[in-house]
């Protein structure tokens, strides 16, 4: 899956790693900005269990 991405972004292995950076950003952006706050309501701290 790894190799058919890279395969598949335009130019050198530079700019391929760039946009690679770029999107992980982004991801986490969107994870940590609407995902996790929109699920943090629904699990309570006092459901995580230790054991």
């Amino acid at each position: 899956m790894y190799a058919a991405l890279w395969r598949i972004l335009p130019g050198p292995w530079w700019l391929r790693v760039f946009i690679l950076l770029v999107l992980v950003a982004a991801v986490l952006y969107g994870l940590f900005f609407y995902v996790f706050p929109w699920i943090a309501p629904i699990i309570t701290p006092g459901e995580v269990d230790l054991e």
